[in-house]
């Protein structure tokens, strides 16, 4: 009889572990680091390449992006993002808004992707920053993101 409760006990332990695993969050993150010249804009993009699936849930991603200035401190308020299939979302920063002095400053541009692990629904996060010209939109640097984005699930 005692044993009978403590196997049961024992399951319902396991049970609510499993449930809870299966609902914890997947997060990528990806960093980048530039130097913004005093005429030029940063822009992340980010874009889920999954494939839409022929059944079950569909492909999707939130996360957000976010800038910090060389002295770590966040530089305005994140921009937030939910990605179907194909779907891309950005957020830029011009050197005005970067806090930086001079004609060049350091920033960090930090993109998370997040899910829920085990739901079942597929994504393929990738994500780009490019520096470009503000008189003329000229892109003068980009830095892809796709290929170093790794996911520990």
């Amino acid at each position: 009889m005692l044993f009978s409760r403590f196997v049961a006990a024992a399951i319902a332990v396991i049970s609510l572990a499993a449930a809870a695993i299966a609902q914890s969050s997947a997060t990528v993150t990806r960093t980048f680091l530039v130097g913004l010249g005093s005429t030029e804009t940063a822009q992340i993009a980010v874009v889920n390449l999954a494939n839409a699936p022929s059944s079950g849930p569909a492909a999707s991603c939130t996360g957000s992006i976010v800038f910090f200035n060389a002295a770590g401190s966040a530089i305005g308020t994140a921009t937030t993002f939910a990605l179907g299939t194909g779907q891309v979302a950005s957020a830029r920063l011009p050197f005005a808004s970067a806090g930086g002095s001079g004609v060049r400053t350091l920033i960090r541009g930090v993109v998370t992707f997040t899910r829920t692990a085990g739901s079942g629904v597929s994504y393929t996060p990738a994500a780009t920053l490019d520096t470009f010209d503000n008189s003329n939109g000229v892109t003068n640097h980009r830095y892809n993101g796709e290929e170093a984005i790794s996911a520990d699930i």
